[in-house]
């Protein structure tokens, strides 16, 4: 999962009151461990019967990690990375980032403009934010 700015900040605001990337996205996991998910057409939301995290699925592809290497070999920026399957986030070049992952197939997903990339096995979705849970979302969550 990708966090956009507005998610970030909503995610700061509402669990962690901290604006570092790592505290961010450790709280999301945690919340992400006790949440239910309900997905609508194209839209992903994971509740906890108070918060929602609303997001939507990404065009991604399955390559294998020396592809994955490939496509990532010219850039010179640094990205902000996620490996779901570790729960590993970093700013940092995406070429150094994947001597981390371990060989594989992977959903690989780049955002050459917002400077992020998604690798794991499960796909990727874009997190576009985090608000208090609507009623229905409520009843949800507690007749599950």
């Amino acid at each position: 999962m990708i966090l956009t700015n507005h998610a970030k900040e909503r995610i700061s605001k509402r669990l962690v009151k901290k604006k570092k990337l790592d505290k961010i996205y450790s709280a999301l996991f945690s919340f992400l461990k006790g949440a239910i998910r309900v997905e609508v057409e194209d839209t992903v939301i994971f509740t906890d019967g108070k918060k929602t995290l609303v997001a939507v699925k990404l065009n991604d592809e399955l390559l294998d990690l020396k592809e994955i290497a490939e496509k990532v070999r010219d850039i010179e920026d640094t990205y902000e990375c996620v490996f779901w399957d570790k729960r590993l986030v970093k700013i940092t070049k995406p070429r150094k980032f994947l001597c981390e992952i371990p060989l594989g197939k992977y959903y690989f997903y780049m955002n050459r403009e917002k400077k992020s990339m998604y690798i794991g096995t499960q796909e990727p979705l874009l997190a576009l934010t985090f608000r208090p849970a609507k009623r229905w979302e409520r009843a949800l969550f507690y007749f599950s």
